[in-house]
């Protein structure tokens, strides 16, 4: 990863930019794809980051411009006083192996440069499906995962949007297939190393999982069939919401970082 640019972030360019706000943009030693990460500073001494993933058709900024988040989440994750690292990473990419990649590098320049020492992932839907991934793929690097409306097997989920194939349903499905060089059919070793569900046995962190049992673009099945195969697991908590649409786990936030955060193994 190559750093191209630093400027910090004014009330200007995100009106509810927290003093301190940076903005790095790099290039990918995988490819060259330039891409960007917010960071917001921890207290003085503080080693903990929160790592935020966005959801399908947002960016690395949406903890700052998504009004529900900037005002729910980032007081509480302010008021903790760890830092929080907010990356772009390749848009809808749903931790595919190039944003894998990427992230892997962005952690390692985090502790090298930031002195970072624990990484707390805490994101919904495509977000929340990234950090079980990565946690998946790199554990060793993930202390503990809140994951909010997750999708917990790509395969099954791209099956059932395919399935559907309208509106962003089918955008979820060809974002999902341009990241993974292809449908599950032609890339099924990809598709299975990126399944939280069937590498359950890799999710040894405090992990915090929430659905809403009506959502109507991440199936709640994805969180059952993985609060199922971690049903004696300690150090993890399942939530469901009886009648939640897609959006009604993410007021649960806060709770689950401050979950996450007791369990933690520090």
């Amino acid at each position: 990863m190559r750093i191209t640019k630093v400027q910090k972030l004014s009330g200007q360019q995100i009106p509810s930019a927290p003093q301190g706000l940076v903005r790095y943009d790099y290039e990918s030693d995988l490819d060259n794809h330039a891409d960007w990460v917010v960071l917001c500073p921890p207290a003085e001494g503080q080693s903990v980051w929160l790592v935020m993933i966005h959801g399908h058709g947002s960016h690395g900024d949406q903890l700052y411009t998504r009004p529900d988040l900037q005002q729910v989440w980032l007081p509480h994750f302010r008021k903790l006083g760890f830092g929080i690292l907010t990356p772009n990473l390749r848009g809808n990419a749903w931790m595919g192996p190039a944003a894998a990649h990427d992230l892997h590098d962005l952690l390692a320049f985090m502790r090298g440069e930031c002195g970072a020492r624990q990484f707390l992932f805490v994101s919904g839907s495509m977000g929340g499906t990234s950090n079980l991934i990565y946690a998946v793929l790199h554990p060793q690097e993930v202390a503990g995962v809140v994951a909010l409306c997750p999708a917990t097997d790509l395969t099954s989920y791209y099956a059932w949007c395919r399935e559907r194939n309208t509106g962003v349903i089918k955008e979820i499905a060809d974002a999902i297939e341009h990241s993974y060089g292809g449908p599950p059919a032609a890339q099924a070793k990809t598709y299975e190393a990126h399944s939280a569900l069937k590498n359950a046995q890799l999710l040894t962190m405090p992990l915090y999982v929430a659905h809403g049992a009506a959502d109507a673009t991440i199936p709640v099945s994805q969180s059952r069939r993985l609060a199922t195969a971690m049903a004696d697991r300690k150090d993890f908590t399942y939530i469901e919401m009886p009648e939640g649409h897609h959006d009604s786990p993410l007021p649960l936030a806060p709770e689950g970082v401050d979950w996450a955060w007791r369990h933690l193994k520090r």
